[in-house]
């Protein structure tokens, strides 16, 4: 099993100092947008790798807001194919933006693209999207092509159900995993019901996201959480993902992989 990092915390200008940050803090992986990777190069970016000795674990597409978008993920899956990365996020639209027969339409594209390439594609639940509540994880895994397994995440999973019973319950889906913790705010459960609703506020969408925390700071139990994943057999890459913290990345970075060493040194 290796440790990942993202590269959320750094733009387009700075992956490189990224992934310098990332492999100084001893991290095995990481993951990259595709709008990052297109920008740097997929020649550059084998040689940015190379040097801080780096595994790509996931290459993550850009939001699905229109049709040229999802144009642009499917060419994208290609060049994940060319960068030898294993797999292909995907990151369903935002929650009452496109209909049903739409979002079935693009996940059938984005699946002949992905499976034409030779790369895994991974649906990634996530807040505020049309896939984030565990039915709706489950509808989705079970009319989506064939080849789409899952990108479980700890964070945008906890606000519907348990996070292990989720680990259980898609056991046979997980094929990547993201790390992330939740420090719930007040009224924390207002915002989430909002945001399966046609009239959330924007407010509601910004403390859903502001309550993603560092590893150990919130409230999930991660070595339960390795446990359950040990239960079911996964014995793939964890990614950790931080999102909020801009300011010192760096430090982030370091402090999450400490949890992480900490973490798999106990389990």
């Amino acid at each position: 099993m290796g440790i990942g990092y993202t590269t959320i915390l750094y733009d387009q200008e700075t992956v490189r100092t990224g992934l310098s940050d990332i492999s100084a803090c001893q991290y095995d992986g990481v993951e990259i947008g595709l709008e990052k990777v297109r920008h740097a190069g997929a020649t550059v970016l084998e040689e940015w790798l190379e040097e801080y000795e780096l595994e790509l674990y996931c290459v993550m597409a850009e939001w699905p807001v229109d049709e040229a978008a999802v144009e642009r993920i499917c060419d994208g899956a290609q060049l994940v194919s060319d960068l030898d990365v294993p797999f292909y996020g995907f990151l369903p639209p935002e929650r009452h933006r496109e209909d049903q027969e739409t979002l079935s339409n693009w996940l059938d594209r984005i699946g002949r693209a992905a499976a034409d390439a030779g790369v895994r594609p991974l649906i990634h639940h996530h807040g505020a999207t049309a896939i984030e509540q565990p039915d709706e994880i489950e509808f989705w895994l079970e009319t989506s092509p064939d080849n789409f397994k899952l990108l479980f995440d700890t964070a945008h999973y906890y606000p519907y159900a348990s996070v292990t019973d989720g680990i259980e319950r898609f056991a046979d889906d997980i094929e990547y995993v993201h790390f992330k913790d939740v420090d719930p705010p007040a009224n924390f459960d207002n915002h989430v019901a909002a945001l399966s609703s046609e009239s959330h506020h924007l407010d509601n969408t910004i403390n859903y996201f502001r309550s993603f925390t560092d590893l150990g700071r919130g409230v999930l139990d991660f070595e339960t959480i390795c446990r359950e994943l040990e239960q079911i057999g996964y014995d793939d890459h964890i990614t950790v993902e931080i999102e909020n913290q801009s300011e010192s990345p760096l430090i982030h970075a370091k402090e999450n992989y400490d949890f992480m060493e900490a973490l798999t040194n106990r389990y």
